[in-house]
Formats: C-alpha cells, sequence, structure tokens
C-alpha cells in the first residue's frame, strides 16, 4: 500500500520533471510551467510523507532492506530531480529564480497555516463564548426556577 503511495509521489516528480524539460526552453515565463513546478514539489512531499509514515506496515516491512531501500532511492531521486529543476529555472529564467520560488512557496505555506491557526483560535473563541452563553442562560434558569420555587412555597404555606 504505502509503497504503490510512494511510487505515485516520485512518479508525480518524474512526471514533472519530463514536462519541464520539454517546455523549458520555450517558456516565455516560469507561470507557463508553473503548474509542473507545483507538481514537483507536490511530489517531492509525497514521497517524504510516505517515507516517514509508517502506518499500515509491519515491522518486518519497515525494516526490511527493500523497503528501506525503496524509501532512500526514491528520495534521492527526487531530490536530484529537484536539483536538476532548480538548475535549469535559474539558466532559463536567471539565477536566483528558484530560491525566489522556493521562498515565495515557504511564505504561502507559513500564511496558510498562519490562516488554519487563526481559524481554530476564533472557532475556539466561538465556543467559549457559547459556553458562557450557556452557563448564563443556565444560571438565569436556575434563579427563575427558585425564584418561582419560593413564591409558590410561599403562597402555599402563606
Amino acid at each position: 500500500m504505502v509503497v504503490a503511495e510512494v511510487l505515485a509521489g516520485i512518479s508525480l516528480v518524474k512526471a514533472s520533471v519530463e514536462f519541464i524539460k520539454s517546455n523549458i526552453d520555450t517558456a516565455k515565463d516560469i507561470g507557463e510551467i508553473a503548474g509542473a513546478v507545483d507538481d514537483l514539489f507536490r511530489g517531492q512531499d509525497e514521497v517524504e510523507k510516505k517515507r516517514s509514515k509508517k502506518a499500515g506496515l509491519g515491522v518486518g516491512d519497515q525494516l526490511g532492506i527493500k523497503h528501506v531501500a525503496q524509501e532512500v532511492i526514491d528520495a534521492r531521486l527526487a531530490q536530484e530531480a529537484m536539483q536538476e529543476m532548480r538548475n535549469m529555472i535559474d539558466m532559463r529564467f536567471g539565477p536566483g529564480t528558484w530560491q525566489t520560488i522556493l521562498d515565495e512557496r515557504q511564505k504561502r505555506i507559513r500564511e496558510e497555516k498562519e490562516r488554519i491557526a487563526a481559524l481554530k483560535k476564533e472557532e475556539q473563541l466561538k465556543r467559549q463564548e457559547t459556553m458562557e452563553a450557556i452557563k448564563v442562560a443556565l444560571t438565569i434558569a436556575a434563579a427563575v426556577a427558585t425564584g418561582v420555587a419560593l413564591i409558590v412555597l410561599m403562597a402555599i404555606y402563606a
């Protein structure tokens, strides 16, 4: 199962590399190959995630030489592909283009994590406000019930 997922990651890396190689010379700007660059990153991320994710594998599979070798080789192939793309993109669009892409990607990842954290915080605040409102409503209901009970008791014993 996991080996197939890793293969999907490395296949995405390879397909992206082939697309970029075949289109880099005719691309007028980085936007024309941006989808393939994005797939390249996604493929590398899949390889790394699957490499670190051991769920569903027995200890024998995790430690078996075949599985370990496949993980290491796929990770190295992905790294080689990334380095090759770095060189090709920097040569085609100027030095530092690849680093600019990496920096922008990291910035967007960080912003997305911050956005998600802010949403979670907002949800937590809403839950707390709801709980406070429920507590206040229950306190008021208890006070009203106590008041009604006292009035009824006073009416009965008066």
